[in-house]
């Protein structure tokens, strides 16, 4: 059975997921429902990574921002950009004025 995104095949398998899911939900509740889709995905986890404290770094790392890196600051920089592009052209008016 050909199992890729976008096949009939792939259509009726989440189809038939999402109906097990309405039926669950519709039978013991959202909450309990929710709770045994967090476990599932615990236990896939589990199941799958071979390498879970690389897993979990690897995916920390991408998660929270390193303590060293600089954060940019758009206000300021804008700000500064804008002051210097008004001095360069406070010094093309001065040069300009000397010229003459």
């Amino acid at each position: 059975m050909n199992m890729k995104r976008g096949t009939p095949a792939f259509g009726v398998v989440i189809g038939l997921a999402l109906v097990a899911l309405g039926a669950l939900v519709m039978l013991i509740g959202f909450w309990k429902t929710l709770i045994l889709a967090a476990l599932f995905a615990i236990g896939y986890f589990i199941g799958t990574v071979e390498n879970k404290s690389d897993f979990i770094k690897s995916t920390a790392n991408r998660l929270i921002p390193n303590r060293e890196a600089k954060v940019i600051d758009f206000k300021t920089e804008i700000a500064k950009e804008q002051e210097q592009i008004l001095n360069n052209a406070e010094e093309a008016a001065k040069a300009e004025e000397n010229k003459e």
